[in-house]
């Protein structure tokens, strides 16, 4: 039997046509020569096209090795210049921001998110108390935010950076799958202290190559030293980035078919009692069950080659994650879980 895997929130479409014919003519020279890009004035031909793409100069786009690298420099940057340094961070969030923070003896303080009627929240009044209480080198907001899918409106984060100015912020939006990056652009501009951090992983399907970039704000001068590379960048992952983002019809197809499967899954399986899907903007949805049932619904659904994330948390301990692949992926783990409660039920 062939399996599914739906737990890594992969993109089982996989990358554009032209993504995998850049790959077909690479030529001897990528291999065993450095970049030349230098000669021109930029770092990179990837960093230059997503200055172009964002309308913001060369040098304030930094590549990195997938989002997780650039996380890694802020906090590599930022958090370990003095003593009992901290970082505010979601108390529902990526296991992996907090490990960053103790991999430099960094304390990690965290904010809420509550659960609302249909998905979770920032808390934001809540977030302001304790920036102002524990007063952190650096703050991460995740929009969408994973494991829970939300995301900040663009009010409420306006709202929040007009009052955050004494910290370096990171807006990290792995997950971000619309293709308006003026409002990118704008922040940036208008915040010298922010960090948004994007990768190719998700919507790109180009989790493998691994390539990561974050736009940043006047201010973040040092990151920007440090994260040059003398030498460039893995042509070939450059080259392959560079062909994703000329595939805008493809991605786009593809963001329009997440929409529709995510709200099908919250269609679907909130019809199911005891059962809670959260609204999402990632590609992935959250879903609630009774906690006795976690074990026998995994085995279920492993038995159909089925392999979804089980939340073990400390705060997210009664719930699956669902990586949201093809469509008819979605339809299969759908009726699957349905076929689980109508036998379950019985």
């Amino acid at each position: 039997m062939e399996k599914i895997y739906l737990d890594r929130n992969e993109n089982n479409y996989g990358p554009s046509p032209e993504c995998l014919e850049a790959v077909t003519t690479v030529t001897s020279d990528v291999f065993s020569i450095y970049s030349n890009a230098y000669k021109s004035g930029y770092k990179s031909d990837l960093s230059q096209r997503l200055a172009e793409e964002f309308k913001i100069s060369e040098d304030r786009v930094l590549l990195g090795y997938g989002a997780e690298d650039l996380l890694k420099q802020v906090i590599q940057t930022y958090l370990k210049k003095k003593k009992k340094s901290k970082l505010l961070i979601p108390d529902h969030s990526w296991w992996y921001y907090k490990e960053i923070a103790n991999e430099v003896k960094g304390k990690s303080c965290e904010y809420p998110l509550v659960e609302g009627k249909d998905s979770y929240e920032y808390d934001i009044e809540k977030l302001l108390e304790i920036y102002k209480n524990e007063k952190p080198d650096v703050v991460f907001i995740a929009s969408p935010n994973n494991p829970t899918g939300n995301s900040i409106s663009h009010d409420e984060l306006i709202y929040l950076l007009d009052r955050l100015g004494n910290s370096f912020v990171v807006l990290d939006e792995a997950y971000w799958f619309s293709s308006n990056n003026e409002r990118a652009t704008e922040l940036v501009n208008k915040y010298p202290n922010l960090i948004i951090i994007r990768t190719f992983s998700k919507l790109y399907a180009l989790a493998g190559i691994r390539v990561g970039y974050a736009l940043v704000g006047s201010k973040i001068k040092r990151m920007k030293k440090l994260s040059n590379r003398y030498l460039g960048y893995n042509r070939i992952s450059e080259k392959i980035a560079l062909a994703a983002m000329k595939s805008v019809d493809y991605y786009n197809d593809i963001a329009e078919k997440m929409r529709n499967d995510r709200d099908l899954y919250f269609t679907e399986l909130n019809k199911i009692e005891n059962v809670k899907v959260y609204k999402s903007d990632a590609n992935f949805v959250l879903v609630k069950i009774e906690k006795d049932l976690m074990s026998p619904l995994k085995e279920f659904l492993v038995e159909k080659g089925l392999i979804i994330k089980f939340m073990d948390e400390e705060i997210v301990n009664s719930h699956m994650r669902i990586t949201i692949g093809t469509q008819e992926q979605n339809r299969k783990v759908i009726e699957a879980i349905t076929e689980f409660y109508k036998s379950y039920t019985q």
